[in-house]
């Protein structure tokens, strides 16, 4: 069983690196419960699955793929370690900063419950984009974060439900094969011989099976 350490939630600030103009990656945790629902399509939806939490750019974020982002306070702690200086929960842009379950060695289609009411269930993993990398100011932070392949899990909203900090977080369904966040990560961007693994996991956004169908192929 693993404990929700913090809720995040962000708001829109000036970004030069983001497509838009404008990120809420730099997110912080809030008091009190938090509801979490299905957000809908990515474009013309609600953008993120947490209820107070803005989503900027649309078409690469947010959407029932990516719903809530999960990301693992030992992860954390890590990359703290390495960059020698503080991680705050939520500077990853995380949603939920977790403790205690393996985020990155989820697998596709596992389901959470979170709290009471919640059930979510590991979608995909996150791709770094030029906002993170703007986001931590670390010199080759995508290569450093992307070699790594400490991605952390988005997750759909399966049950809605409110959440909050403390809550526990109980793994409900582990599915039947072998196809986690980290494998997931390592195929679609360094490892694309890893590809064909993941059709595997019937859980997977159609966009990434696609991908996978067009590897086999060849």
């Amino acid at each position: 069983m693993g404990t929700v350490l913090s809720v995040n939630l962000g708001k829109a600030r000036h970004c030069d690196a983001a497509d838009v103009g404008v990120t809420a990656i730099d997110k912080h945790p809030v008091a009190g419960q938090v509801e979490l629902r299905a957000p809908g399509p990515k474009e013309g939806g609600l953008g993120s699955g947490v209820v107070g939490d803005e989503i900027c750019d649309q078409r690469h974020h947010g959407g029932d793929d990516q719903a809530v982002y999960a990301y693992a306070r030992e992860d954390l702690d890590g990359w703290a370690a390495e960059l020698g200086r503080e991680i705050p929960g939520g500077m990853f842009g995380e949603n939920l900063t977790t403790s205690g379950i393996d985020v990155n060695g989820a697998r596709i289609g596992e389901r959470w419950q979170v709290g009471d009411e919640a059930v979510l269930e590991v979608a995909l993993p996150r791709i770094p984009c030029r906002t993170f990398a703007d986001q931590m100011r670390e010199q080759g932070w995508i290569k450093t974060f992307t070699q790594r392949a400490l991605p952390g899990a988005y997750l759909r909203v399966v049950v809605p439900g409110r959440v909050r900090q403390g809550d526990p977080v109980t793994v409900l369904h582990r599915p039947d094969h072998d196809v986690t966040v980290a494998l997931t990560f390592r195929a679609l961007t360094l490892e694309p011989e890893l590809l064909p693994q993941l059709l595997a996991a019937d859980a997977l956004p159609e966009k990434v099976r696609e991908k996978a169908r067009l590897r086999t192929a060849r």
